[in-house]
């Protein structure tokens, strides 16, 4: 059994020596038992928004420290592995600014649809990825805001609804970014139909009740997408805060013309743990997926913050154990002040860069991720698994190669030893004070 740590004071992700086998007396020790032969929901993958915000910040950095960021992130080998990530269509928060892809006012018909602003940082960012992690990436596309000319206000911040005479013309916009994607080589795996659709923000945003989420995916979205031949594409509904993610969501899933295009409910952390709601909404439909889709340590950088790391772990470890398929994190990259965001809603990311310097910085957050990330691939189906002190958090993946891996985490501030049990071995592990830990085998 390999055991791979993080501890505040250590190397981050540092290979331990072999763990010793239990032996008797370690028998008064809290245990983390595991059951590979109760298998669950398969693992999408793990990831990072690509934004305008990253892209530029990313652009800034010299040749070496952009290529270190990418292998970082994405060299299956020797980085975090990334295979899930997010992008936003149109302008978000983390753009320079507003635009949209169908700016011309009044343009139905999407004579003028364009996607050249992508293709001054964001693209060049998600293709340079996708060479170092040299295999396709689930990229899901998610809209802040319709263009303005399509919404009630006029104006693409400030919430507004989508106007009902422009529904057809902005499911069309999805086609049209999804085509011009591929064709520059960046294939889109899924969309969501509006990011954080009840929540009326100073950026980008758009109001949508669920009944109108309901409505558009069943009337404009998900039929705009099957005669375009891109019914592959995944429709993604939510995608905003657990609090409210299962009545949301029922109420679309409860129509089964609706429910035919929707693969899965997208959820964000921002407004409470709620992960009891994951697990509700698993259990009252179960052929559904559940996305987590945005999280972020919210008001500026944070630098050097441990708590950063430990807030990642534990929403990760109860998210999956509640049947979570993928889990995506916000900004890949931000420079030293937490942006650039156009309205100042400074934030911290994995990973900040130094702009004066042309430094990386890696936070805790890009640590704790990796302990998911670098050793749950793809393909992996969570298993039984349970610990005997409320202290240790744990979850437990079972790959395709027959590998186990077993992420525990220890947040209080004594160290805590315990016995990692399997149906044939025992072994005995010393847990360091706000720690993580990976044990793969």
């Amino acid at each position: 059994m390999r055991c791979y740590l993080t501890a505040r004071g250590g190397l981050p992700l540092a290979e331990q020596a072999s763990l010793p086998p239990a032996i008797g007396s370690d028998a008064h020790l809290p245990r983390v038992w595991v059951d590979a032969t109760h298998r669950f929901q398969v693992v999408e993958g793990f990831g990072g928004a690509f934004t305008e915000a990253a892209a530029v910040t990313w652009l800034k950095l010299g040749e070496a420290q952009r290529e270190a960021l990418l292998r970082a992130y994405f060299d299956p080998e020797h980085g975090h592995g990334y295979t899930l990530c997010r992008v936003h269509m149109n302008s978000c928060d983390f753009a320079l600014g507003n635009y949209a892809h169908a700016a011309t006012p009044g343009d139905l018909a999407l004579e003028h649809f364009s996607i050249e602003r992508d293709r001054q940082a964001l693209l060049p960012f998600i293709q340079a990825a996708l060479r170092v992690a040299g295999r396709p990436l689930k990229l899901l596309a998610s809209p802040w805001s319709p263009p303005s000319w399509m919404k009630s206000n006029g104006a693409m911040n400030g919430g507004g609804y989508l106007r009902p005479e422009c529904r057809a013309a902005w499911a069309q916009c999805y086609v049209r970014f999804i085509q011009a994607y591929a064709a520059a080589g960046v294939p889109v795996w899924a969309v969501s139909v509006q990011n954080e659709p009840m929540a009326s923000q100073r950026w980008e945003s758009c109001l949508y009740t669920a009944e109108e989420e309901r409505d558009f995916v069943r009337d404009h979205l998900g039929p705009a997408l099957a005669a375009a031949g891109l019914g592959h594409v995944h429709i993604v509904i939510h995608d905003h805060n657990r609090d409210e993610m299962v009545e949301r969501a029922s109420v679309i899933l409860a129509d089964p013309e609706a429910a035919r295009f929707v693969w899965g409910t997208g959820f964000h952390w921002y407004n409470g743990d709620h992960f009891e709601h994951v697990q509700r909404l698993h259990d009252a439909w179960p052929d559904k997926q559940l996305l987590f889709t945005e999280g972020c340590q919210e008001g500026g950088p944070h630098t050097g913050s441990w708590e950063l790391g430990e807030r990642y772990a534990r929403s990760m470890i109860n998210d999956l154990n509640r049947w979570t398929v993928g889990w995506i994190d916000w900004n890949l990259l931000l420079d030293e002040h937490g942006g650039p965001n156009h309205v100042g809603n400074f934030c911290s990311a994995p990973m900040l860069a130094d702009t004066g310097t042309g430094t990386l910085l890696p936070q805790s957050s890009y640590a704790y991720i990796g302990h998911f990330a670098r050793f749950v691939r793809p393909g992996a189906r969570r298993v039984l698994c349970a610990a005997t002190k409320e202290a240790l958090e744990c979850t437990a993946f079972a790959g395709d190669d027959g590998s186990l891996a077993v992420v525990v985490l220890n947040r209080g501030e004594a160290a805590l030893p315990f016995v990692l049990a399997t149906a044939d071995e025992h072994w005995r592990v010393e847990l360091p004070p706000r720690a993580i830990t990976t044990l793969r085998h």
